[in-house]
């Protein structure tokens, strides 16, 4: 696997790191689905020693990833897996308590200390606010900043993480926060990584990106022949794309090109949808989810960044399917 300097923090970490969204299980947070079916313990204990063995050494989870479950899976992989050999990354925020609302300092406490009981560590390498919303005029942001800098002084965390689905969000707070890595929504359909001035942040401070949600939850793959339904507790059932014939069957058009065009990849799709988020980003990597050994080993066969040429091709082809 290909590694990058992840920006300022001077680590490395592979090109496709591994997200965890998916080993919390079917998830309700809220009233809204924010979890994923279809999930197996076992085959995602699996996945992640599997990862090690291939050079996936940078895991990236959240402590509302099944209320901690996607935490505690990790946990049980380093009893086996050295923790030096791990960049682990987790977040707070989405996990309001007994709050009525995000970024309560003492609730703060309260999840640190269980992601590192969780995970059976003693520091975090990265530790995100895993959105940007602080509030009523913003009214929690300054305690929220000033605990994960404690945080960091007390060296329960090295690195400050700011992530949120809307990169223009992140922008917002960024030169407040002074990120050492950002986490945004980022695929070849849904990208304002430039138009939010976010790239050029990025690039300006030597931030380590880490782009989450590179295939779209998966229908970019085009690998659906019909609409879908998803049962409560998993995210997608909140997307109607999932549900859209006419969508479902331009996804399918579109793979078919991308696997005649990239006929000589192991992973055509994965290449070209991975690869174009890669291209002219020196310090990113791309968060895939892998819940099973075979999606770990598909993972491990991608990670270099497409030509500029054919990362406008790939987008092309979404946007004509």
């Amino acid at each position: 696997m290909r590694t990058i300097r992840f920006g300022k923090t001077e680590a490395r970490v592979p090109a496709v790191s591994l997200g965890t969204w998916g080993h919390g299980g079917p998830n309700v947070n809220h009233g809204s689905s924010v979890g994923w079916s279809g999930h197996d313990d076992k085959l995602a204990r699996e996945a992640l020693t599997r990862a090690h063995q291939l050079g996936i050494t940078h895991w990236d989870t959240a402590d509302a990833y099944g209320s901690g479950h996607a935490e505690a899976l990790i946990g049980s992989a380093l009893c086996e897996v050295p923790r030096r050999d791990i960049f682990l990354a987790t977040k707070v925020g989405w996990v309001s308590g007994p709050y009525d609302h995000y970024y309560e300092p003492e609730w703060m406490r309260e999840q640190m200390d269980r992601s590192l009981a969780n995970m059976k560590v003693d520091f975090i390498d990265l530790y995100y606010l895993h959105h940007c919303d602080f509030g009523p005029d913003d009214r929690y942001f300054d305690g929220a900043l000033e605990m994960v800098r404690r945080f960091r002084d007390e060296g329960k965390i090295r690195f400050i993480g700011l992530s949120d689905w809307d990169a223009k969000k992140i922008v917002k707070f960024i030169d407040r926060v002074e990120p050492d890595v950002v986490q945004p929504y980022r695929n070849v359909v849904d990208d304002d990584y430039a138009s939010s001035g976010l790239e050029a942040w990025v690039d300006a401070h030597d931030c380590g990106v880490a782009f989450f949600s590179p295939l779209r939850h998966g229908l970019l793959l085009g690998k659906y022949d019909t609409p879908q339904n998803f049962p409560e507790g998993d995210f997608r059932s909140t997307i109607d794309a999932f549900r859209d014939p006419d969508v479902i069957a331009r996804m399918k058009r579109a793979r078919g090109k991308v696997i005649q065009h990239f006929s000589n990849e192991k992973e055509p799709v994965l290449h070209a949808l991975v690869g174009a988020l890669l291209t002219g980003n020196g310090t990113a990597t791309v968060l895939l989810g892998q819940r099973n050994p075979k999606q770990v080993e598909a993972a491990a066969r991608i990670g270099e960044a497409l030509s500029e040429s054919d990362t406008e091709w790939v987008r092309s082809q979404y946007e004509q399917a």
